[in-house]
């Protein structure tokens, strides 16, 4: 199960990337964000991420099961804000409240995976 277990992480890093990499490149645009990416992004990250969940249950771990809550809550709205941008692009509408609530809840469920592992 570990190859299965690393190729989930490798995914669930590359989903972490397209968003927050995207995030932080376009931050200060005014238009023309780049929207599909950090929607594609967000739906590896919520698959990977649940598979990720499966995967270390499956192999008998107990994981937190408290902070994959959080994680997994945030995970959800940053798809859900990711989709409204997208909606709101083909509408031609407001794009930026949405694109940035996105790249900043992801920036912060990373900063929860990185910091509640070393301190928690």
């Amino acid at each position: 199960m570990t190859p299965l277990f690393a190729i989930m992480i490798a995914f669930h890093l590359i989903g972490m990337a397209l968003i927050v990499g995207t995030f932080f490149a376009q931050m200060r645009s005014k238009d023309r964000f780049a929207t599909e990416v950090m929607l594609v992004g967000a739906i590896i990250q919520v698959v990977s991420g649940g598979l990720l969940v499966w995967l270390a249950l499956a192999a008998g771990g107990s994981p937190d099961h408290v902070k994959l809550a959080f994680k997994g809550v945030i995970a959800i709205v940053v798809l859900v804000a990711a989709i409204m941008a997208q909606v709101q692009k083909k509408k031609h509408g407001r794009i930026r409240p949405w694109f940035h609530t996105a790249g900043g809840l992801a920036l912060i469920n990373l900063l929860i995976a990185v910091f509640w592992r070393q301190y928690a």
